[in-house]
């Protein structure tokens, strides 16, 4: 099935708590935009959110930090796309060394995972499947 990742660096205006920590929610709007791309890719239409039936976060995220935000269909029903979500953590900020040091990593950090079900009414879709 379809699958979108994308690669970004979380910055400053991201950060939400002390000590530069990012909120979870700004990771749950990414895996918005990732599905909004899915659903364009599958449908010919944005669609709608309608839950998550999941949501893990497993590490946490700082300003600074470069990050790859993946979604992946997993089940296809009659307008419900149902969607596997990651975020990995790839390059980490030291502002510990110096405010522009940052270390890659060699292995990804698994920082939040999610299942959530998208909705593509029958009249917006574009791309007929059968």
């Amino acid at each position: 099935m379809e699958k979108v990742t994308h690669k970004l660096r979380l910055s400053q205006a991201d950060a939400h708590y002390g000590g530069n920590l990012v909120d979870g929610a700004k990771v749950l709007a990414l895996f918005g935009d990732v599905a909004t791309e899915l659903l364009i890719i599958h449908d010919g239409d944005e669609g709608l959110f309608r839950a998550y039936e999941e949501v893990n976060f497993l590490a946490p995220l700082y300003a600074g930090d470069f990050i790859t935000v993946s979604a992946e269909m997993i089940h296809v029903g009659n307008t419900s796309r149902k969607m596997k979500f990651e975020c990995y953590k790839i390059i980490n900020s030291r502002p510990d060394v110096n405010a522009s040091a940052a270390d890659l990593l060699k292995e990804p950090i698994l920082t939040t995972t999610a299942i959530g079900t998208c909705i593509v009414l029958k009249d917006k879709m574009r791309v007929h499947h059968e």
